[in-house]
């Protein structure tokens, strides 16, 4: 190779090599480019919230049932199911809202509306999101997911020795309007049952909940009906409402799971009333009630069936009252408590409200009296992530210058995680009557907690209930529709005193179980399906050695 040869690969090489450095500084300085025209991230709503930033643009986006962008729901049967759907009309959505365009932007508000908006059977998640920021204004962006609410179907279940019954057509959200509305036939222990319901939280496009139900019964009817605008929040001034029932029925007396007599109740109630609050003050709401309310209970023989030989006394009373509730503003949002897989939100503050009401002979009472009732709840974390929850009640009435009718109740209740899929559950609960009427008994049986015996198996006027249960949630989402948990309990419970005590077995009764927790996430029928093997311990013959129970409730 000689020297001309040499100089000129040496020549190329080098423009070689600064083409390809021009090239990479040219693709560096672009991606810089590129980069700053990105936009940049928006801050966290918590961010915004700290710098003061007030709403702007709300938007409802609500959402098809299934999300078909996810491979799990892109089926088939789920497409069906969005297309047959009528999603919830955006201004129904909007009406539950508790903030508005040029508010300030609080996360307090905005959890308080999640709690709200779940806590509609026709919602099944709630999420908001920072759609733009611009000058300390944000818009935000409200995404709601439906759930499925046609019910067209029957139920059974067994609880306590008894079974029930039922067919019903049910929708709880008619054309997108927020409206349930349901027709169905019923048989249980007690009656046999045709019923109309229809409601409506934010009627006609106001803030006004609307109730109204007919029941034509196997042993009489019963009739309801509602107009209330309530507290919409922990922030609200203001209430009103009324409501009227009139309930037409044969009660019955237990005594060792079985009737012992029974006799008609006709039951007519009345309630008119106006709130006022000052709002949420320093974590804290407190409201104040006024109204007028009527309770009237008449008693009969009921022909054909076993009477009692005494008949509890009729009673009416109607009168003022007034009414003091203080609510804190403590809520923790959790997961797989009393539900599998879906948050939950834990009132670990301080709630009472406490009701004073004077009947007067002048409006048609039967005697001069003051009733007074009472509730009171309170929550703790002695530890993290557990939570201790504690509830009193006391009601009775002061009449001829003694107090009658006397109820006191407590309940105290502990949820211990062990990990996130095991959860140890225990609770106590006594109750207790004071110069009762014959109408007012406390039962206990396989209906109400002790579940290896038969329903209302003891009767009296002191009861006491423990129970401890082993839960456990399971990461099972069946087909993206059911999500599964169990549990294994314990139950030890007494009910005695009174007239209608069991007197052949009325000592401390005792059982063990395990049990199935089914819960149709994507549903607004999703209730909590139990199905429970209980096995009562040192049981007399009267009493089968096993318990199969199978209800719905509203938690685990």
């Amino acid at each position: 190779m000689n020297a001309r040869s040499s100089v000129s690969t040496a020549a190329v090489a080098a423009a070689l090599t600064y083409a390809l450095l021009g090239a990479l500084v040219h693709s560096s300085a672009a991606a810089q480019s590129l980069a700053a025209a990105a936009p940049a991230p928006l801050p966290s709503l918590a961010e915004l919230e700290a710098a003061g930033a007030r709403i702007g643009q709300v938007r409802i986006l609500a959402l098809d049932i299934f999300d078909t962008t996810d491979p799990k729901e892109d089926k088939l049967l789920f497409r069906w199911a969005n297309a047959l759907h009528i999603q919830t009309r955006p201004g129904v959505i909007e009406r539950a809202l508790l903030f508005k365009t040029g508010d300030r932007l609080s996360l307090r508000v905005l959890e308080e509306t999640e709690r709200a908006l779940r806590g509609n059977r026709f919602i099944y998640d709630v999420q908001f999101r920072a759609a733009a920021v611009n000058g300390g204004v944000v818009d935000i962006d409200v995404l709601t997911r439906d759930t499925w609410t046609l019910d067209l179907g029957a139920s059974a279940g067994r609880t306590g020795g008894a079974n029930t019954s039922g067919v019903h057509l049910k929708e709880y959200n008619l054309l997108g309007t927020g409206t349930a509305v349901s027709l169905g036939r019923s048989k249980s222990v007690d009656r046999s049952s045709n019923e109309f319901r229809f409601s409506n939280d934010r009627a006609f496009g106001t803030q006004t909940a609307l109730t109204y139900s007919h029941a034509s019964n196997s042993d009489g009817q019963r009739r309801a009906a509602s107009a209330v605008h309530p507290f919409l929040s922990l922030d609200a001034r203001w209430a009103a409402g009324a409501s009227v029932s009139d309930d037409d029925r044969i009660d019955a007396v237990y005594r060792a799971g079985s009737v012992a007599s029974q006799y008609r109740h006709h039951e007519r109630q009345g309630e008119v009333f106006v709130g006022s609050s000052r709002g949420l003050v320093d974590g804290w709401a407190q409201r104040w009630t006024v109204g007028l309310k009527h309770q009237d209970d008449a008693y009969a023989v009921a022909p054909g069936l076993a009477s009692t030989a005494l008949l509890p006394a009729s009673e009416r009373l109607t009168g003022p009252f007034v009414r003091h509730a203080l609510i804190e503003d403590r809520f923790e949002k959790v997961q797989n408590r009393n539900l599998v897989g879906r948050p939950e939100f834990f009132a670990l503050g301080w709630a009472s409200s406490v009701e004073l009401g004077w009947a007067a002979r002048g409006l048609g009472s039967h005697r001069g009296a003051l009733w007074y009732a009472a509730t009171a709840s309170k929550g703790f974390e002695p530890a993290p992530g557990h939570a201790l929850v504690t509830q009193a009640s006391l009601s009775g009435q002061h009449a001829d210058g003694q107090a009658r009718r006397q109820q006191l109740g407590a309940r105290l209740q502990h949820y211990r995680p062990q990990s996130a899929r095991w959860l140890f559950y225990s609770s106590a609960t006594v109750d207790a009557l004071f110069r009762p009427s014959l109408a007012d008994t406390l039962p206990l049986g396989g209906d109400n907690g002790l579940r290896g015996y038969p329903l209302r198996y003891q009767n009296g006027h002191r009861r006491a209930l423990f129970t401890v249960e082993e839960r456990f949630y399971t990461d099972l989402y069946l087909w993206q529709l059911f999500r599964i948990g169990g549990a294994a309990y314990a139950d030890l419970g007494r009910a005695w005193g009174g007239e209608a005590a069991n007197t052949v077995n009325g000592g401390w009764l005792g059982n063990v179980g395990v049990g199935l927790r089914i819960v149709s996430a994507r549903a607004a029928f999703s209730n909590v399906l139990h199905v429970d093997l209980a096995f009562p311990m040192n049981a007399p013959a009267d009493v089968k050695k096993m318990q199969v129970l199978v209800k719905t409730r509203a938690s685990f």
